[in-house]
């Protein structure tokens, strides 16, 4: 942080004043003029915690997906039909045991093992020829598209949430003022509360796990040199494999939370792919604080785009992507 304020000094003070102003926006209460230029404080605090907890969503999807593709440099265009079969999974052993922690592990383990099948059959076959696997991958796209849905129809699905994780809880942040004096609080649903900060500390663990460890030292060797890691006798194979079975394992587990606060539904595979995609690229190709960041800019420019000019919210996010393209085309945090 420091370095960036040394080397761009003016855009750092554009940063802070923006920082200050939305710190403003959330903590104090509204004047008049204000309400009529941005609405009610209530839907723009709603649209901003929203995109934070969607942004949470998208970084458990993109940081499987960029440890795939960032790290490994394989091209898995299924990583999107992972997620929604792991919500369908999800949903069919929440309703079947009642426990929704349990459809967590089990659509985690279910989808890492068939990652690891992936990863074992096909690219294990292919590496560094990226055309093949774009093909291949969006090939088992669509059969596994149409097996979810002779499966399971065109409906919408939703997965059931514990008792403990439904109803809505009281934030500190004051949404009006009532004539007699009385403060008015915003009331947020705590499931998605729950889901974000089970997405930070996921991100924290997985950023020592690389940074701090000898597998995750291992893994980025083997990226780095492959042959020179495999003479000093380390299986090379099966470090990719785990990582591999890791990265889509937490697609499934983010199928089974986003299917827990929105739906699930044919379509939201290619929906979440394209968003993983921008994520990736935005924040940088293997960096685990850039999925971050890139999850956290994606999502509130969804958020806010739907709330502040929904005929162009679907164009925001690539606005997005095509300005850091053109400005930093490594994302923002690459290789952090």
């Amino acid at each position: 942080m420091s370095r960036f304020i040394e080397r761009h000094p003016a855009w750092a003070l554009v940063a802070i004043l923006a920082l200050a102003f939305l710190l403003y926006l959330v903590l104090a209460t509204w004047p008049p003029g204000l309400e009529e230029v941005l609405g009610r404080k209530r839907v723009f605090l709603t649209a901003l915690i929203n995109g934070i907890t969607l942004g949470g969503l998208y970084f458990l999807v993109a940081s499987g997906f960029t440890l795939i593709f960032g790290l490994m440099r394989n091209v898995n265009l299924a990583h999107g039909s992972l997620y929604l079969l792991g919500g369908y999974l999800g949903y069919e052993f929440a309703n079947l045991t009642g426990g929704w922690v349990l459809s967590l592990v089990i659509a985690f383990i279910i989808i890492a093992a068939l990652g690891m099948v992936l990863q074992f059959t096909i690219f294990r076959w292919m590496e560094g020829q990226d055309l093949r696997q774009t093909l291949v991958t969006i090939a088992i796209s669509i059969v596994l598209a149409d097996l979810m849905l002779w499966r399971w129809g065109g409906d919408f699905y939703q997965v059931p949430s514990p008792s403990w994780l439904t109803g809505p809880v009281q934030l500190p942040l004051v949404t009006a003022v009532r004539s007699s004096g009385e403060a008015v609080y915003l009331q947020y649903p705590l499931v998605r509360l729950i889901i974000f900060a089970g997405a930070v500390v996921i991100g924290v663990l997985m950023w020592l796990a690389l940074n701090r460890t000898k597998v995750g030292m291992l893994v980025r060797a083997g990226v780095d040199d492959r042959d020179m890691l495999s003479a000093t006798g380390v299986r090379v194979q099966l470090v990719f494999l785990g990582v591999f079975a890791f990265g889509a394992g937490l697609a499934g587990f983010a199928g089974v939370v986003g299917g827990t606060f929105q739906s699930l539904q044919p379509g939201e595979d290619t929906k979440i792919l394209l968003a993983s995609l921008v994520v990736v690229i935005v924040g940088g190709m293997g960096s685990i604080p850039g999925a971050a960041l890139g999850a956290l800019i994606i999502g509130l420019a969804e958020q806010f785009g739907s709330v502040y000019m929904p005929t162009y919210a679907v164009v925001l996010t690539f606005v997005i992507m095509v300005l850091v393209l053109a400005w930093r085309p490594q994302g923002l945090l690459r290789g952090s």
